[in-house]
């Protein structure tokens, strides 16, 4: 699919602090629809506390959050819902003991008349955007703690798909996951690409984020260092980016890029 112009996400001159800390300092990152970007830098860098304001963990200080040309007031995770945007996190927070279609509907139970839960209408709907996202996926009947570390990445992204999001955050996606697995999660994600499904990816695997994503955005001591089209960087521009925060040819650079 071709990157859309359309851009899902803008956030401007965002910034928090902790305790006078600034965690995030002025950042800006967009996100078009369609695409992956990749935000790296080091523990600390302020990567996941960006990503935290915009799923409504944490409540910006400054600056403003456009979403589809609109700003938006993001003050908690279900505002963040509101919008179209669901969060992964790495931990994936799946109830180990019942079944994938039990997981796709937790806390959004169907029911039937008589008020009891109605388990064949989600399983089918469990079923059908399965389907979608990953044929190959039959152990519906399973706990899914029973299920191996790439099947619940499928369950945790179907949860999310299945009431509409258009903006994932993945957080770490195949951290912990061996390389048949990481594929297979780095198949799911070229699947929402290709149902417009625009992607926030947190990883530390340059690998992973040169094979999946479109571009790269990188932050150092809470600020953006700066950001390229995966295919204007190499490995190692990327890697000088997040450790000496130096800005290649091909990045545009932001606050936090260092100054010759």
């Amino acid at each position: 699919m071709q990157q859309s112009a359309e851009k899902v996400v803008e956030m401007q001159n965002v910034s928090i602090a902790f305790g006078g800390i600034r965690a995030v300092d002025d950042a800006s990152l967009d996100l078009h629809k369609g695409e992956v970007v990749a935000l790296l830098g080091h523990n600390g860098a302020g990567k996941s506390t960006l990503i935290k304001i915009l799923s409504g963990a944490y409540k910006r200080s400054q600056g403003k959050i456009i979403i589809r040309g609109e700003e938006a007031n993001i003050a908690n995770p279900r505002d963040a819902k509101a919008y179209g945007i669901e969060t992964i996190y790495q931990t994936l927070a799946l109830a180990d003991n019942v079944d994938a279609a039990a997981n796709l509907f937790l806390g959004r139970e169907l029911r039937t008349l008589w008020g009891t839960l109605d388990d064949v209408a989600m399983e089918a709907q469990a079923r059908e955007v399965m389907g979608r996202l990953n044929p190959r996926f039959q152990r519906f009947k399973e706990p899914v703690k029973a299920l191996s570390g790439g099947q619940r990445q499928s369950v945790a992204i179907a949860r999310a798909i299945l009431f509409n999001a258009q903006i994932l955050i993945m957080d770490e996606p195949t951290a912990a996951l061996g390389p048949e697995e990481t594929a297979q999660v780095g198949e799911l994600i070229k699947q929402l690409k290709q149902n417009g499904i625009s992607i926030f990816l947190i990883s530390h695997d340059i690998e992973d984020v040169f094979e999946l994503a479109d571009r790269v955005a990188v932050m150092k001591n809470g600020q953006m260092v700066g950001s390229a089209p995966v295919d204007a960087v190499t490995k190692d521009e990327v890697l000088g980016m997040i450790i000496l925060g130096k800005c290649p040819p091909g990045a545009t650079p932001g606050p936090g890029a260092m100054t010759s």
